[in-house]
């Protein structure tokens, strides 16, 4: 099992009046530890995105541990939690400068035609993502 790893340093622009990383910033996250996995495997989004498919978020969610601030750096962990062929379950791992859990997450993903999002399998329309994904799932 791959897992991406990729550190960013807090923004203040990150941050809430309580001067803690505002929750909604962790799902930006998620999507920087997936577009870092998916590099990882050898991939990109956005030659998949010129094929006019596109793989929107169908489930999100993230569970706060414990609270990060204004300059202190986080590693994202990401991994394939679960894959099927046609839906895509990225895990997610937040850890804050001491090398604590901040926060976890999942997000399920499915690909789609642009014109339509009528979904499409990506084990038929991108065989060499579909034996990365496969080879490399939890």
């Amino acid at each position: 099992m791959l897992i991406a790893e990729n550190e960013i340093e807090v923004r203040y622009a990150e941050t809430d009046q309580m001067g803690v990383v505002y929750h909604a910033n962790y799902f930006v996250w998620m999507e920087l530890g997936r577009t870092k996995l998916i590099n990882d495997l050898g991939f990109r989004y956005a030659d998949m995105e010129a094929e006019n498919i596109l793989s929107p978020v169908m489930d999100i969610q993230a569970s706060y541990k414990i609270p990060v601030r204004y300059g202190d750096k986080v590693l994202i962990k990401t991994w394939i939690e679960e894959y099927d062929g046609l839906r895509v379950v990225y895990g997610y791992e937040i850890l804050n400068h001491d090398n604590k859990v901040a926060a976890t997450g999942q997000s399920m993903h499915v690909c789609v035609k642009k014109e339509n999002f009528k979904p499409v399998s990506i084990r038929r329309l991108f065989p060499a993502w579909h034996a990365a994904y496969e080879k490399n799932k939890k």
